[in-house]
């Protein structure tokens, strides 16, 4: 029996900077932390796989309970390079979802099993 895919969300906010739009060109994600500086994320982008469905996200501001889901792919590889190289699906979305407490670099891996309704919300294409 296949495994079921996990789902994550990751931002895309640089020192202050959006680099999405080079994401979805490029066909990857990465972390914009070193791996010494945030071990704990680098952990979580160490566990995702192929076949694991991702978002990219982003906040909405100070205060806010909302976020942006600016696009939506699955990931092909976690390279030894630390990219995580994505089939972006849907890119340049501007759709606003509950946070779910998702303010940081990544979040994740979720189930359907516990999140469907959010999940679905997130990831409809």
């Amino acid at each position: 029996m296949p495994k079921k895919p996990s789902y994550w969300l990751v931002g895309a906010n640089w020192e202050g900077d959006d680099i999405s739009q080079a994401f979805f060109r490029r066909g990857y994600w990465e972390l914009g932390w070193s791996d010494q500086d945030q071990p704990s994320m680098a952990k979580q982008r160490n566990t995702m796989h192929a076949g694991d469905r991702i978002a990219l996200k982003s906040m909405r501001g100070r205060g806010a309970t909302t976020i942006t889901i600016k696009g939506i792919g699955i990931i092909k590889e976690v390279a030894e390079d630390k990219r995580v190289y994505i089939n972006w699906l849907v890119t340049n979305l501007n759709r606003e979802v509950p946070a779910h407490g998702c303010f940081g670099s990544v979040h994740g891996p979720y189930s359907v099993a516990t999140d469907e309704e959010w999940l679905s919300q997130v990831f409809r294409l």
